[in-house]
């Protein structure tokens, strides 16, 4: 692996790493905080998170563990690397944590900000929503782990010669 797939890999990990964290952080503490508001309140909140999220710090390295995935994947495919199949493992779970993100979490998103929080279905609109919002948050968070991991172990079994 070359210095520069190597440092491509390590940069990536760290951002698919400090992502999973705050995924973590939304469904082990935000998400449960906010189911135990009244409706109303939590989809207020959770309005107000979304319409921060995607001029937020956390745009960075959502955006560089994709694209630093989708870079290491080719990187990998090229150079063939020892490591290969841990990177290519790394790079498609962070690829898969962002699919989720833009397909499931963007869309769920801008729905809930089209809810009034005062109308009288938005209680079962927002019970619905958190549930599988929190469940699939889950599952991009251990995406992210998986991916950092992968990638630091791909990075590592170059061995010391690299």
């Amino acid at each position: 692996m070359t210095s520069l797939g190597t440092a491509l890999a390590l940069v990536t990990a760290t951002a698919s790493g400090l992502t999973a964290g705050v995924f973590l952080g939304f469904s082990a503490l935000v998400m449960p905080a906010l189911r135990g508001r009244p409706p109303a309140e939590a989809v207020a909140a959770m309005q107000a998170v979304n319409l921060v999220a995607p001029r937020s710090l956390l745009m960075v390295p959502l955006l560089l563990s994709a694209a630093g995935c989708l870079l290491v994947g080719v990187h990998a495919l090229v150079t063939r690397p020892a490591g290969q199949g841990l990177l290519l493992s790394g790079a498609a779970a962070g690829l898969a944590a962002f699919a989720v993100t833009a397909g499931y979490h963007v869309p769920r998103n801008d729905a809930l900000a089209l809810l009034d929080p005062a109308a009288p279905g938005t209680a079962a609109a927002w019970a619905r929503y958190a549930a599988g919002w929190t469940v699939l948050n889950s599952v991009r968070t251990v995406l992210g782990l998986v991916s950092a991991v992968a990638l630091v172990g791909g990075v590592l079994a170059r061995g010391p010669q690299g």
